[in-house]
């Protein structure tokens, strides 16, 4: 009986955590960035949904039932304990390989890549979970492995090896956005677990980028990745094919101003950016809110950032440490680069905007993501 009560007293403890208060900065910002998402996605996607033959409110509909189930989940997870993923960093391995490999056997092709699953209906991307996976089994392996870290063997070499098999599988869909979203989040994850930064940098730049270089030139398959390039050096030289996509982008964000055109007010929604609701959904919001909702939205973004990494920093432990940083890299990446894709600032990428471009699994993952991540600032909440 005595062993038993010790027994029940430790497991009070453990999960004494989970009564704590939640974040309520990071959940407002949430709530915020996710409503100026759904907003945006109405005003979009309505002359695409028009001339596709169905309701102006179609995709938002669709994105709004999402988004409450999304909410429905991220609460539940807030209250999940974290520390029970751990456990399942193998199977959250095996999950992210099988996925990848079902997507080229019965995934549907599209705009020359095969990156979605279609179930009844729903179209799904298997790389999204992919990378929440890879963020579960790296945060498992390194705590794991926390003590060989700083050898460059050991710690770089065994570590990047489970990376080859998922991002092989990646270029061959061909997805080389979420190949580069994956190979940032490891890195940064392994470089705060304690590898040492220089031992790959070097080593990296040496020999990664003459390979990469070789690649994109040699291997037909990235043909697009390559005219991507040089439509990013000078847009304007083909803007009515390879660079039409940039310059209605740059025509939207010029023409919002300071204050914008108003909510609902944008011209190059109108068929000129194809599929707005999508990758440069930001270009719409800058050309309806102008500058200051763009830098609105921005701050938002920098707040969440913000919040995750000091949930890392409270974290008790280091998986749940590394855990928050996996999740908040993967959302400080993605927003990064689709505002620096739609801005010009560097090369197109078929790369989402968190919380406003149009999908829905996308944006369930997304929210069961933050759940965790809620649930990790619980335990550092003191």
């Amino acid at each position: 009986m005595a062993k038993q009560k010790v027994k029940k007293n430790n497991n009070m403890k453990k999960t004494s955590f989970l009564n704590n208060p939640i974040d309520y900065t990071l959940l407002i910002t949430v709530l915020l960035l996710l409503s100026m998402g759904l907003i945006m996605v109405l005003s979009a996607s309505s002359p695409t949904a028009l001339s596709e033959g169905k309701s102006s409110y179609a995709y938002f509909i669709k994105q709004g039932f999402f988004a409450i189930v999304g909410i429905v989940l991220m609460i539940g997870l807030s209250k999940y304990d974290y520390r029970k993923y751990k456990k399942l960093y193998i199977l959250a391995y095996i999950v992210a390989i099988l996925l990848l490999v079902a997507v080229l056997v019965i995934g549907k092709e599209r705009n020359g890549a095969k990156r979605w699953i279609y179930i009844a209906g729903q179209s799904f991307q298997p790389s999204e979970a992919v990378k929440l996976c890879m963020i579960v089994f790296y945060a498992a392996l390194l705590t794991k492995n926390k003590d060989n870290l700083k050898d460059f063997f050991n710690g770089w070499v065994k570590h990047l090896l489970f990376l080859v098999p998922v991002i092989g599988l990646l270029i061959v869909e061909p997805h080389l956005s979420a190949s580069i979203v994956i190979i940032g989040i490891c890195m940064i994850m392994m470089t705060l677990a304690g590898c040492s930064l220089w031992q790959i940098v070097v080593p990296g730049t040496v020999i990664g980028i003459p390979l990469i270089g070789i690649g994109i030139w040699k291997i037909q398959k990235f043909a697009h990745a390559l005219k991507r390039i040089t439509t990013f050096i000078d847009p304007w030289e083909d803007k009515l094919g390879a660079g039409w996509q940039v310059t209605q982008s740059l025509y939207a964000i010029g023409s919002g101003g300071l204050f914008g055109l108003g909510l609902g007010q944008s011209r190059q929604k109108y068929l000129y950016l194809p599929e707005p609701q999508n990758d440069f959904i930001f270009s719409v919001l800058a050309e309806e809110l102008g500058f200051v909702g763009c830098l609105f939205v921005i701050i938002l973004f920098a707040i969440l950032i913000w919040r995750g990494i000091l949930a890392a920093m409270n974290a008790p432990d280091m998986f749940g440490s590394l855990l928050a940083i996996g999740i908040t890299a993967l959302i400080g990446i993605q927003a990064v680069i689709n505002i620096a894709v739609v801005t010009s600032s560097m090369p197109a990428t078929g790369m989402p905007l968190p919380f406003f471009s149009y999908g829905g699994t996308a944006l369930l993952i997304l929210l069961c993501e933050i759940g965790i991540l809620l649930n990790i600032s619980r335990a550092g909440n003191k």
